[in-house]
């Protein structure tokens, strides 16, 4: 499974509200924010720009452009560590400030329903499409989840 699938799964409303949540500081204290302007296609990245470019990134997504989907993906997490940094607490993931090690072995951590647990836990404190964005990113990344979760299915 990959990124843009899970863009895909959660709908273009949830990516609407996902690029509400990002922030242009965040993502030029990450150096994040020259390389998404590029992946974006857009001459100034702001705030306007974030909320209405939805539509015009929807079909990119939709076509499984995995590259523009890792760099939302990037922003949208650098954005809302606070939550990342909760929700890899909650699992006892080992990170530094919201970040693990990429060969992590993330097994003894990521137990049966560990998805649905993070659901229940946290549904409220943060809006649900970053939540459950988070889940399927963490799904996808250390768990190498093939389908996308969804709480109504589990």
């Amino acid at each position: 499974m990959g990124l843009s699938e899970v863009f895909r799964a959660l709908g273009e409303s949830a990516l609407n509200e996902l690029l509400r949540h990002v922030s242009l500081g965040k993502l030029r204290a990450f150096q994040l924010y020259e390389p998404l302007k590029i992946r974006m296609h857009v001459r100034k990245l702001n705030a306007e720009t974030l909320r209405n470019s939805g539509p015009r990134l929807w079909p990119r997504l939709a076509e499984g452009d995995e590259d523009l989907a890792r760099d939302l993906a990037q922003a949208i997490l650098v954005s809302n560590l606070e939550m990342v940094q909760a929700v890899l607490d909650f699992l006892g993931l080992p990170h530094r400030d919201g970040f693990f090690e990429k060969d992590l072995e993330a097994s003894q951590y990521l137990t049966e329903g560990w998805q649905q647990r993070v659901w229940e836990r946290f549904r409220g404190e943060y809006p649900e499409a970053l939540l459950l964005f988070y889940i399927n990113h963490l799904a996808q990344e250390l768990a190498k989840a093939e389908e996308v979760f969804s709480p109504s299915a589990a």
